[in-house]
Protein backbone atom coordinates (compact mmCIF):
# COMPACT_ATOMS: atom_id res chain seq x y z
CA UNK A 1 0.00 0.00 0.00
CA UNK A 2 2.65 2.28 1.08
CA UNK A 3 4.67 1.56 -2.35
CA UNK A 4 1.33 2.03 -4.66
CA UNK A 5 1.20 5.76 -2.75
CA UNK A 6 4.92 6.41 -3.32
CA UNK A 7 4.27 5.79 -7.07
CA UNK A 8 1.68 7.55 -7.54
CA UNK A 9 3.52 10.36 -6.17
CA UNK A 10 6.12 10.56 -8.01
CA UNK A 11 3.72 10.19 -10.63
CA UNK A 12 1.99 13.40 -9.66
CA UNK A 13 5.43 15.09 -9.19
CA UNK A 14 6.56 14.01 -12.22
CA UNK A 15 3.54 15.82 -14.10
CA UNK A 16 3.85 18.68 -12.10
CA UNK A 17 7.62 19.56 -13.06
CA UNK A 18 6.68 18.60 -16.41
CA UNK A 19 4.19 21.26 -16.65
CA UNK A 20 6.52 23.58 -14.99
CA UNK A 21 9.53 22.66 -17.82
CA UNK A 22 7.24 23.40 -20.48
CA UNK A 23 6.46 27.33 -21.84
CA UNK A 24 4.80 28.51 -24.90
CA UNK A 25 6.27 31.78 -26.34
CA UNK A 26 4.13 33.68 -28.82
CA UNK A 27 4.72 35.09 -31.81
CA UNK A 28 5.40 38.45 -30.59
CA UNK A 29 7.51 37.14 -27.38
CA UNK A 30 10.80 36.41 -26.41
CA UNK A 31 11.31 34.47 -23.23
CA UNK A 32 14.53 35.57 -20.92
CA UNK A 33 15.36 32.18 -18.59
CA UNK A 34 17.08 32.96 -15.14
CA UNK A 35 18.71 29.97 -14.14
CA UNK A 36 19.67 30.19 -10.59
CA UNK A 37 19.72 33.65 -10.86
CA UNK A 38 22.14 34.04 -14.04
CA UNK A 39 20.62 34.93 -17.79
CA UNK A 40 21.32 31.73 -19.88
CA UNK A 41 22.09 31.56 -23.29
CA UNK A 42 19.82 33.80 -25.85
CA UNK A 43 16.37 34.29 -25.41
CA UNK A 44 13.94 31.90 -26.36
CA UNK A 45 12.29 31.73 -29.77
CA UNK A 46 8.58 31.34 -30.09
CA UNK A 47 6.95 28.19 -29.97
CA UNK A 48 7.30 25.82 -27.25
CA UNK A 49 10.21 25.32 -24.59
CA UNK A 50 11.54 23.27 -21.98
CA UNK A 51 13.05 24.80 -19.12
CA UNK A 52 14.75 23.13 -16.04
CA UNK A 53 11.52 22.98 -13.15
CA UNK A 54 12.23 24.51 -10.05
CA UNK A 55 15.64 25.81 -11.44
CA UNK A 56 15.09 28.13 -14.11
CA UNK A 57 12.77 31.04 -14.45
CA UNK A 58 11.51 32.38 -17.19
CA UNK A 59 10.36 36.38 -18.08
CA UNK A 60 8.35 36.93 -21.26
CA UNK A 61 9.08 40.28 -22.87
CA UNK A 62 6.46 41.69 -25.71
CA UNK A 63 8.44 42.78 -28.58
CA UNK A 64 5.11 44.96 -29.99
CA UNK A 65 4.93 48.59 -30.19
CA UNK A 66 3.40 50.00 -27.30
CA UNK A 67 1.29 53.25 -27.12
CA UNK A 68 1.98 54.98 -23.89
CA UNK A 69 -0.15 58.50 -23.36
CA UNK A 70 2.00 61.35 -21.85
CA UNK A 71 -0.06 63.06 -19.30
CA UNK A 72 -0.44 67.06 -19.70
CA UNK A 73 2.33 68.81 -18.60
CA UNK A 74 2.12 72.43 -17.98
CA UNK A 75 5.04 75.03 -18.61
CA UNK A 76 6.04 78.20 -19.82
CA UNK A 77 7.56 79.07 -22.98
CA UNK A 78 10.19 81.08 -24.23
CA UNK A 79 8.16 83.80 -24.80
CA UNK A 80 6.55 83.86 -21.59
CA UNK A 81 3.36 81.77 -22.51
CA UNK A 82 1.50 79.24 -19.86
CA UNK A 83 0.77 76.20 -22.19
CA UNK A 84 -0.33 72.40 -21.03
CA UNK A 85 1.05 70.46 -24.16
CA UNK A 86 -0.16 66.45 -23.77
CA UNK A 87 1.68 64.04 -26.37
CA UNK A 88 1.71 60.17 -26.67
CA UNK A 89 4.74 57.92 -27.31
CA UNK A 90 5.29 54.95 -29.76
CA UNK A 91 8.01 52.63 -28.58
CA UNK A 92 9.34 48.81 -28.51
CA UNK A 93 11.58 46.58 -26.77
CA UNK A 94 14.40 45.44 -29.54
CA UNK A 95 16.85 43.92 -26.90
CA UNK A 96 14.85 41.65 -24.42
CA UNK A 97 17.66 41.22 -21.88
CA UNK A 98 19.04 44.65 -21.05
CA UNK A 99 15.20 45.44 -21.22
CA UNK A 100 14.97 43.17 -18.25
CA UNK A 101 18.29 43.16 -16.83
CA UNK A 102 19.16 46.72 -16.99
CA UNK A 103 16.48 48.66 -16.14
CA UNK A 104 13.99 47.89 -13.33
CA UNK A 105 10.56 48.96 -15.59
CA UNK A 106 11.18 49.88 -18.66
CA UNK A 107 7.56 51.19 -19.52
CA UNK A 108 7.78 53.47 -16.40
CA UNK A 109 11.39 54.71 -16.85
CA UNK A 110 10.34 55.77 -21.03
CA UNK A 111 6.98 57.69 -19.70
CA UNK A 112 9.02 59.68 -16.41
CA UNK A 113 12.26 60.33 -19.42
CA UNK A 114 8.84 61.07 -22.13
CA UNK A 115 7.44 63.78 -19.08
CA UNK A 116 10.51 65.44 -18.50
CA UNK A 117 11.74 65.60 -22.21
CA UNK A 118 8.18 67.33 -23.08
CA UNK A 119 8.51 70.11 -20.04
CA UNK A 120 12.24 70.97 -21.78
CA UNK A 121 10.77 70.99 -25.46
CA UNK A 122 8.19 73.34 -24.01
CA UNK A 123 10.94 75.73 -22.40
CA UNK A 124 13.04 75.50 -25.12
CA UNK A 125 10.12 76.76 -28.09
CA UNK A 126 7.64 79.65 -28.77
CA UNK A 127 4.28 79.76 -28.71
CA UNK A 128 3.84 79.84 -32.83
CA UNK A 129 6.18 76.89 -33.25
CA UNK A 130 4.16 75.05 -30.87
CA UNK A 131 0.84 75.78 -32.78
CA UNK A 132 2.45 75.52 -36.65
CA UNK A 133 5.58 73.88 -36.14
CA UNK A 134 5.10 70.59 -34.60
CA UNK A 135 6.47 68.28 -36.94
CA UNK A 136 10.03 69.06 -35.66
CA UNK A 137 9.12 69.26 -32.20
CA UNK A 138 8.14 65.80 -32.47
CA UNK A 139 11.09 64.65 -34.09
CA UNK A 140 13.38 66.55 -31.78
CA UNK A 141 11.00 64.75 -28.73
CA UNK A 142 11.73 61.54 -30.16
CA UNK A 143 15.41 62.41 -30.27
CA UNK A 144 15.63 63.30 -26.28
CA UNK A 145 13.86 60.00 -25.28
CA UNK A 146 15.71 57.30 -27.62
CA UNK A 147 18.73 58.65 -26.42
CA UNK A 148 18.53 57.44 -22.65
CA UNK A 149 16.21 54.65 -23.82
CA UNK A 150 19.25 52.94 -26.11
CA UNK A 151 20.78 51.61 -22.91
CA UNK A 152 17.70 49.87 -22.00
CA UNK A 153 16.80 47.99 -25.22
CA UNK A 154 13.81 50.00 -26.37
CA UNK A 155 13.73 51.95 -29.06
CA UNK A 156 11.59 54.83 -29.73
CA UNK A 157 9.42 54.89 -32.57
CA UNK A 158 7.96 58.70 -32.67
CA UNK A 159 6.78 60.93 -30.48
CA UNK A 160 3.27 63.19 -31.17
CA UNK A 161 2.34 66.04 -29.65
CA UNK A 162 -1.57 65.98 -29.43
CA UNK A 163 -2.92 69.48 -28.00
CA UNK A 164 -2.08 72.37 -26.73
CA UNK A 165 -4.10 74.03 -24.14
CA UNK A 166 -3.83 77.76 -24.11
CA UNK A 167 -5.21 80.25 -21.04
CA UNK A 168 -8.75 81.90 -22.13
CA UNK A 169 -6.93 85.08 -21.60
CA UNK A 170 -4.13 84.10 -24.59
CA UNK A 171 -7.16 82.88 -26.89
CA UNK A 172 -8.99 85.84 -26.74
CA UNK A 173 -5.88 87.86 -27.76
CA UNK A 174 -5.60 85.56 -30.64
CA UNK A 175 -8.79 85.63 -32.00
CA UNK A 176 -8.57 89.62 -31.84
CA UNK A 177 -5.03 89.08 -33.52
CA UNK A 178 -6.69 87.18 -36.35
CA UNK A 179 -9.44 89.10 -36.84
CA UNK A 180 -7.32 92.45 -37.49
CA UNK A 181 -5.09 90.44 -39.71
CA UNK A 182 -8.41 89.17 -41.96
CA UNK A 183 -9.71 92.84 -41.41
CA UNK A 184 -6.45 94.37 -42.96
CA UNK A 185 -6.10 91.65 -45.55
CA UNK A 186 -9.77 92.83 -46.76
CA UNK A 187 -9.30 96.76 -46.68
CA UNK A 188 -5.94 95.94 -48.89
CA UNK A 189 -7.69 93.79 -51.38
CA UNK A 190 -11.01 96.40 -51.53
CA UNK A 191 -8.30 99.28 -52.48
CA UNK A 192 -6.47 97.21 -54.45
CA UNK A 193 -9.78 97.11 -56.31
CA UNK A 194 -10.27 100.37 -56.42
CA UNK A 195 -7.14 101.35 -57.42
CA UNK A 196 -7.49 98.93 -60.72
CA UNK A 197 -10.89 100.46 -61.16
CA UNK A 198 -10.10 103.60 -60.96
CA UNK A 199 -7.00 102.68 -63.79
CA UNK A 200 -9.82 101.15 -65.90
CA UNK A 201 -12.18 104.02 -65.80
CA UNK A 202 -9.54 106.23 -66.44
CA UNK A 203 -8.82 104.34 -69.71
CA UNK A 204 -12.71 104.28 -71.21
CA UNK A 205 -12.74 108.01 -69.92
CA UNK A 206 -9.41 108.53 -72.68
CA UNK A 207 -11.19 106.69 -75.12
CA UNK A 208 -14.51 107.93 -74.47
CA UNK A 209 -12.98 111.63 -75.19
CA UNK A 210 -11.23 110.84 -78.25
CA UNK A 211 -14.75 109.27 -79.89
CA UNK A 212 -17.81 111.28 -78.72
CA UNK A 213 -19.62 108.92 -80.42
CA UNK A 214 -19.12 106.56 -77.43
CA UNK A 215 -20.17 108.42 -74.92
CA UNK A 216 -23.76 108.44 -76.72
CA UNK A 217 -23.42 104.88 -77.09
CA UNK A 218 -22.99 104.34 -73.44
CA UNK A 219 -25.63 106.65 -72.39
CA UNK A 220 -28.07 104.31 -74.63
CA UNK A 221 -26.98 100.83 -72.97
CA UNK A 222 -27.74 102.72 -69.33
CA UNK A 223 -31.02 103.67 -70.60
CA UNK A 224 -31.51 100.21 -71.94
CA UNK A 225 -30.05 98.07 -68.88
CA UNK A 226 -32.50 100.55 -66.61
CA UNK A 227 -35.45 99.84 -68.60
CA UNK A 228 -35.04 96.13 -68.44
CA UNK A 229 -35.42 95.99 -64.48
CA UNK A 230 -39.69 97.12 -65.15
CA UNK A 231 -39.27 99.95 -63.00
CA UNK A 232 -41.84 102.69 -63.09
CA UNK A 233 -39.61 105.49 -62.48
CA UNK A 234 -37.06 106.26 -65.12
CA UNK A 235 -33.49 108.06 -64.30
CA UNK A 236 -32.11 109.15 -66.97
CA UNK A 237 -28.45 110.82 -66.78
CA UNK A 238 -27.50 113.51 -68.75
CA UNK A 239 -23.94 113.92 -69.33
CA UNK A 240 -22.14 117.30 -69.07
CA UNK A 241 -20.55 116.59 -72.52
CA UNK A 242 -23.78 115.76 -74.21
CA UNK A 243 -25.57 119.18 -72.62
CA UNK A 244 -22.45 121.53 -73.65
CA UNK A 245 -22.82 119.48 -77.15
CA UNK A 246 -26.60 120.54 -77.93
CA UNK A 247 -25.80 123.96 -76.15
CA UNK A 248 -23.15 124.87 -79.22
CA UNK A 249 -25.51 123.71 -81.52
CA UNK A 250 -28.16 125.39 -80.32
CA UNK A 251 -28.87 128.52 -82.23
CA UNK A 252 -29.49 132.04 -80.12
CA UNK A 253 -32.04 133.86 -81.04
CA UNK A 254 -31.80 137.98 -81.30
CA UNK A 255 -33.15 140.43 -78.81
CA UNK A 256 -33.69 144.40 -79.53
CA UNK A 257 -34.79 147.16 -77.51
CA UNK A 258 -38.43 147.44 -78.99
CA UNK A 259 -38.93 143.39 -77.84
CA UNK A 260 -38.15 144.67 -74.04
CA UNK A 261 -41.15 146.03 -72.54
CA UNK A 262 -39.97 149.08 -70.23
CA UNK A 263 -40.20 148.71 -66.35
CA UNK A 264 -43.15 151.48 -66.06
CA UNK A 265 -45.62 149.88 -68.62
CA UNK A 266 -44.30 146.40 -67.35
CA UNK A 267 -45.08 147.10 -63.85
CA UNK A 268 -48.60 149.34 -65.21
CA UNK A 269 -49.88 145.80 -66.88
CA UNK A 270 -48.77 143.41 -64.06
CA UNK A 271 -50.49 146.06 -61.14
CA UNK A 272 -53.12 147.59 -62.98
CA UNK A 273 -53.35 150.89 -61.38
CA UNK A 274 -54.05 149.81 -57.84
CA UNK A 275 -54.01 153.03 -55.52
CA UNK A 276 -52.58 150.56 -52.28
CA UNK A 277 -50.06 149.17 -54.44
CA UNK A 278 -49.06 153.30 -55.46
CA UNK A 279 -48.92 154.22 -52.15
CA UNK A 280 -46.36 151.86 -51.26
CA UNK A 281 -44.15 152.58 -54.39
CA UNK A 282 -44.36 156.06 -52.98
CA UNK A 283 -43.31 155.42 -49.56
CA UNK A 284 -40.20 152.93 -50.85
CA UNK A 285 -39.20 156.31 -52.93
CA UNK A 286 -40.32 154.65 -56.32
CA UNK A 287 -41.90 156.96 -58.87
CA UNK A 288 -45.02 156.06 -59.37
CA UNK A 289 -46.16 155.16 -63.29
CA UNK A 290 -49.32 157.02 -64.79
CA UNK A 291 -52.32 155.51 -64.88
Amino acid sequence: MFLLILIFGLIALGAIGLGNSLKIVKQYERGVVFRLGRVIDEPKRPGMTAIVPFVDRMEKVSLQIITMPIPAQEGITRDNVTVRVDAVIYFKVVDPRRAIIDVENYQLAVGQVAQTSLRSIIGQSELDDLLTNRERLNQGLAIMIDSPAVDWGVHIDRVEIKDVALPESMKRSMSRQAEAERERRSRVIIADGEFQASNKLAQAASAMADTPAALQLRLLQTIVEVASEKNSTLVLPFPVELLRFLEGNTPKAATTAEDVPRDDEHRQHHLGGNPLVERHLRSQGHRPFAG
